[in-house]
């Protein structure tokens, strides 16, 4: 039994934390999610998944728009994951060696998110890996870590969920196992070592060697879906690979585990269900990555990677508990793994069903939830009845009447509810940590094509705003024009055709805007007074600050200096009012303002005269003040760029990136191709794509990513706030 589940049984008075009444027991659960660069086959690979647990009785493809988990229109028109699909399948690991049939009985229950992987979706990994107990980072055999890979991992370590990686693509030309393991040492920092090494590669990928075991898994090539295979003894050629892989494990695992470590000191033989025991609890503790190599697309080495996920992957029990705090108090609190617990559960999505409608997607962290019970919101205060609950398969839906802790559920029609909010119990109220989410970096200007449509666009934005954490929407004070923000062009076209499809909503869009941002140089004093006579009851309020540039990425930080009580104490909370309204419009380009700390210093109040309003107001007058003298300047957002092109066109595109304002940090070579790594802003990325394509006759391919803000070229700035004046 795992050490965290006999902590948590001691805990609750040894009581069993599985309720009878539910199909699969915590300990044989898997939360996992399946995350990856763009184009590593993470939706190939789920589908797989799916097959072979018996969830499906045919495969789809992506490239024919036929698979489980891209049910969207769009998603099967483009080839590409939008949205996050959650489904559920069920597993039996294999009791005996040698030829072994797939669909012989039911074991583990396996709770799946596949995820996209384009960055404009980031988000949809983000809330995916805040709720999941493990995951699968998929990797190009060919390409190695990708830098939206990079991002996958760093949100997979920020919330520390555990991983397996899958090493996919070994049949294709120019794959290399060797290679894409060391691109996890170097560019990730990841304790990666194989435990399932790609037998052959190529097209004379055959199978898999099982490290542990020291055996051969050979798929069978008259069965084209993979479904049988057979384990035989390690072929000659490759019995030195496998006996160093094998030293290599041990070792690694020995420097990290105790009970290994003290087997390996007595010299007695470390079996297999020792180091698997091992691997798992030094997985579960993020210190080591177990590694599995195949292909997901030819079929071969999908069963084991299941194994593997049940092997090494946390149930619920094996996770710490959930930590939260006390809405009132704010004392930290935890939720224990628990379906005899009082409930807890964290909403991590919003979705609009054509045909149930508002759908809210749930993780289920201790106790459980039934049809006619009632859930408490700690934020709005509201308590909600739940009159349906929905197990997810993708796009289809089936009714439950009970969930479980560690389940993921969705809830039908639940009102005032949004991305991160908790779903608890009245009488044991806890506030969970909701996922974090990134700026928007790109907006643009957009209007319906008929007064008709006027008021359904509004609605349409509405629900997708709600949907979406990374998507806004918003009035511009000025133009009164409606603007919509979000990650990046692909996004924003996404958004322009659901609303045309699913509210049937006709819109016209004005060219994409930059998401500027603007900060101060220089520590600065801020004045600002308001005084009002006309007769009566008059307005005044004094405020001064000091404010200074802060670190990068820090917002805004606001300290009450305030002594002697020149400023009433009632009156600070509507100064920081003042001051969080003045950062959203900064004094060069009314773009928002980043990066400051601001410190309350000094004001003055009159007996009469002075209110929250006028105070407020003296804020934002003092800030402005404050920005002036500040020596602002202008951030454009720069984006991390990952090229991959044939050597011969290397000059022409590192000379284009060198037009576009980017700096060029590293150039690998892999084969015949070079590898081009830059940073370059984001204002010069328009049409990239079209560019690259005429430079390379079409053969190459980038990728990017967010990656920080960065001060304009002096040069630059007039043209940036005269084009923002015109329109």
């Amino acid at each position: 039994m795992p050490a965290t589940l006999e902590k948590q049984k001691s805990a609750a008075g040894a009581k069993n934390p599985n309720s009878p009444n539910r199909k699969f027991p915590l300990e044989r659960t898997r939360n996992i999610g399946i995350a990856a660069h763009i184009d590593a086959g993470k939706t190939t690979l789920t589908e797989r998944v799916l097959f072979y647990t018996g969830m499906i009785h045919k495969m789809g493809e992506v490239h024919e728009g036929t698979t489980v988990t891209d049910w969207m229109e769009q998603e099967r028109e483009r080839g590409i994951t939008i949205t996050s699909a959650a489904t559920t399948c069920a597993w039996a690991q294999p009791k005996e060696e040698g030829v072994y049939k797939i669909f012989e009985g039911i074991k583990q229950r396996i709770n799946i998110i596949d995820t996209p992987g384009h960055v404009d979706f980031t988000a949809e990994v983000e809330r995916s890996l805040r709720v999941l107990d493990g995951a699968i980072a998929v990797f190009d055999g060919v390409a190695g870590v990708q830098p939206q890979s990079e991002t996958v991992w760093r949100q997979a370590t920020k919330y520390n969920v555990p991983c397996i990686a899958f090493i996919n693509k070994m049949d294709r030309v120019g794959a290399d196992f060797k290679m894409s393991i060391e691109s996890m040492h170097k560019k990730l920092g990841a304790n990666a070592w194989p435990v399932l090494i790609p037998l052959g590669r190529e097209d004379q990928l055959k199978g898999q060697l099982d490290v542990i075991n020291k055996k051969a898994v050979i798929y069978s090539d008259s069965d084209q879906l993979g479904s049988t295979y057979e384990l035989t003894d390690v072929p000659k050629e490759y019995v030195d690979l496998v006996n160093k892989a094998y030293h290599d494990l041990v070792e690694q695992i020995s420097n990290l585990d105790d009970e290994v470590a003290e087997t390996v000191l007595e010299e007695k033989p470390v079996t297999p269900e020792l180091l698997k025991a091992g691997i798992r609890r030094q997985t579960i503790a993020n210190k080591f990555v177990p590694v599995v190599g195949g292909s997901a697309l030819k079929n071969k080495g999908i069963q084991y990677l299941i194994d593997a996920v049940v092997d090494y992957l946390p149930s619920p029990l094996d996770i710490p508990p959930a930590k939260g705090m006390e809405p009132d108090t704010h004392e930290p609190m935890e939720a224990p793994t628990d379906d005899n617990a009082p409930f807890c559960s964290l909403a991590f999505k919003l979705w609009s069903d054509p045909f149930v409608g508002k759908l809210v997607f749930f993780r289920v962290y201790s106790g459980t939830l039934s049809k006619g019970d009632t859930v408490y919101n700690p934020r709005t205060n509201k308590r909600e009845r739940i009159s349906r609950l929905i197990q997810i398969q993708a796009d289809k839906r089936e009714d439950i009447e009970t969930c479980y802790s560690g389940d993921i559920a969705a809830i039908v029609g639940i009102k005032n509810i949004t991305t991160g909010d908790t779903l608890c119990d009245e009488d044991h109220p806890i506030l969970l940590e909701p996922p974090t989410f990134p700026d928007p970096v790109i907006s643009m200007a957009i209007e319906p094509k008929t007064k008709l449509d006027q008021e359904k666009m509004a609605i349409a934005l509405q629900r997708l705003a709600e949907e979406d954490p990374t998507f806004r929407v918003y009035t511009h004070e000025d133009t009164g024009q409606t603007i919509i923000a979000g990650m990046g062009e692909l996004h924003l076209e996404i958004i322009r055709d659901r609303m045309f499809r699913e509210f049937k909503v006709d819109a016209n869009a004005g060219k994409p805007q930059i998401a500027y941002r603007e900060t101060i140089t220089t520590n600065a004093h801020g004045v600002g007074k308001l005084i009002k006579q006309s007769g009566g009851r008059g307005q005044y309020g004094h405020v001064e600050v000091d404010m200074r540039p802060g670190s990068r990425s820090t917002g805004l930080v606001v300290e009450n200096k305030i002594v002697g009580g020149v400023i009433p104490r009632e009156y600070i909370p509507a100064v920081k009012k003042g001051i969080d309204e003045a950062i959203l419009n900064g004094v060069l380009g009314g773009y928002p303002v980043v990066d400051v700390e601001v410190d309350i210093v000094y004001g003055s109040f009159h007996e009469v005269d002075s209110n929250e309003l006028a105070f407020k107001l003296a804020a934002i007058f003092a800030m402005k003040d404050g920005f002036k003298q500040g020596k602002p300047i202008l951030l454009e957002p720069i984006m991390k760029v990952e090229n991959i092109t044939p050597e011969e066109s290397q000059g022409d595109i590192c000379g284009d990136l060198s037009r576009r304002r980017g700096s060029i940090n590293s150039i690998e070579t892999r084969g015949h191709l070079a590898i081009i790594h830059a940073e370059v802003p984001l204002a010069e990325l328009f049409g990239y794509a079209t560019a690259i394509r005429s430079l390379s006759k079409g053969r190459s391919s980038y990728s990017m990513e967010p990656s920080h803000f960065q001060s304009v070229p002096q040069n630059l700035v007039s043209a940036i706030l005269d084009q923002k004046e015109t329109k």
